[in-house]
C-alpha cells in the first residue's frame, strides 16, 4: 500500500503543488491583510491539494494513450502499467471530494465558485486536442488560486486585485509554453496542439518572453494596488531575475536544462512572492 501511494504521488508530481499553493495563500493573506486563522489556513491548503491532485490525476488518465507513444513519457505510471486506470480514477474522485469538502467548510461563495475552478483545471487536459492556446487555458486555471484564497477569507470578490490573477495567468502560460517545446515534434506528429508545435520553438520562446514580461508588470501592479512595502518589491526583483534567467539557460536549440527552468526557478518564484507578500503585510 505504501509503495502504491508513493507511485500515485509520483504520477501526479505531488511536489509541484508548490506552483499554485503559494498564490492561493497570497490571495488569502491579502484579503486578511495578514495571516488568516489556523482553521481557514488549513482548509485552503486542503482545498488546493485536493484540486491539484484531482486535476493531475485526470490529466494522466486522459493522456495515457499519448503518453504511451511518447518516448519521454512512456515510463509514467499509467502507460507503464504501474497503476491501474481504476486506481487513478479512485484518486481523482477522492481528491475531488476533498476539494469540495474543504470549500464547503470555508464559506458559501467559495463553495459556489468551486465547480467552475475545478472544471477549468480538468478542461485544460482536453484543450491540447483542439487549440494551441492550451497554455493560456492552464494559466486561467491556476489564476483561480489567488482568487480562491481571497474568497476563502473574505467571502466576497469585492476589492480583489484581479491583476494578481492575470499575472499568474501569463506567468503560467509562459513557462508552460517553454516546457511544451520538449514535445513539439511529437505533438505535431500525432495531431496535438501547442504553441511550439504550431509556430515552432523559436517563435514559442519569443511568445513566452512576452508572456513573462506581461506577468512581471501585473505582479508590479499588484504590489502598487495592494499597498505593499519594500519586502514585496525585493521579492519581485528576485522574480524578475528568475524569469530572465529561465530564458538564458534554456533556448530553442538547447533544452537540456529545462528542468532547472521549469521546476526550480518557477517553484522559487511562487515561494518568493508568497514570502515577500507575507513579510510586507506583517512587518
Amino acid at each position: 500500500m505504501i509503495k502504491k501511494i508513493a507511485i500515485l504521488l509520483e504520477m501526479i508530481k505531488f511536489e509541484h503543488t508548490v506552483f499554485a499553493l503559494p498564490f492561493a495563500l497570497i490571495g488569502a493573506f491579502l484579503a486578511g491583510r495578514g495571516v488568516p486563522g489556523l482553521t481557514v489556513f488549513g482548509w485552503i491548503v486542503l482545498a488546493m491539494v485536493g484540486a491539484r491532485t484531482c486535476a493531475m490525476g485526470f490529466n494522466r488518465i486522459v493522456d495515457r494513450n499519448f503518453d504511451k507513444l511518447n518516448p519521454r513519457t512512456a515510463d509514467r505510471a499509467l502507460p507503464a502499467a504501474q497503476v491501474k486506470v481504476g486506481e487513478a480514477w479512485a484518486l481523482v474522485i477522492s481528491a475531488g471530494v476533498v476539494f469540495f469538502y474543504a470549500c464547503y467548510n470555508l464559506n458559501r461563495l467559495t463553495l459556489l465558485l468551486s465547480p467552475f475552478a475545478l472544471a477549468m483545471t480538468l478542461f485544460y487536459s482536453l484543450t491540447k486536442r483542439f487549440t494551441w492556446l492550451c497554455h493560456v487555458v492552464l494559466g486561467m486555471a491556476l489564476a483561480f488560486s489567488p482568487l480562491g484564497g481571497w474568497v476563502a477569507v473574505k467571502g466576497t470578490l469585492t476589492d480583489f486585485p484581479f491583476v494578481l490573477s492575470a499575472g499568474v495567468l501569463f506567468w503560467v502560460a509562459g513557462f508552460d509554453t517553454v516546457y511544451a517545446c520538449l514535445d513539439a515534434d511529437f505533438d505535431r506528429r500525432v495531431g496535438l496542439f501547442s504553441l511550439p508545435a504550431r509556430f515552432g520553438r523559436p517563435a514559442a520562446f519569443r511568445l513566452a518572453v512576452i508572456f513573462h514580461v506581461i506577468a512581471f508588470g501585473l505582479f508590479l501592479a499588484t504590489g502598487i494596488l495592494s499597498r505593499l512595502n519594500f519586502f514585496y518589491y525585493a521579492g519581485l526583483t528576485f522574480t524578475g531575475v528568475a524569469l530572465f534567467y529561465q530564458h538564458i539557460v534554456v533556448n530553442p536549440r538547447d533544452l537540456s536544462r529545462i528542468q532547472l527552468s521549469f521546476f526550480t526557478m518557477n517553484g522559487l518564484i511562487s515561494l518568493t512572492l508568497f514570502v515577500a507578500t507575507w513579510l510586507s503585510l506583517v512587518v
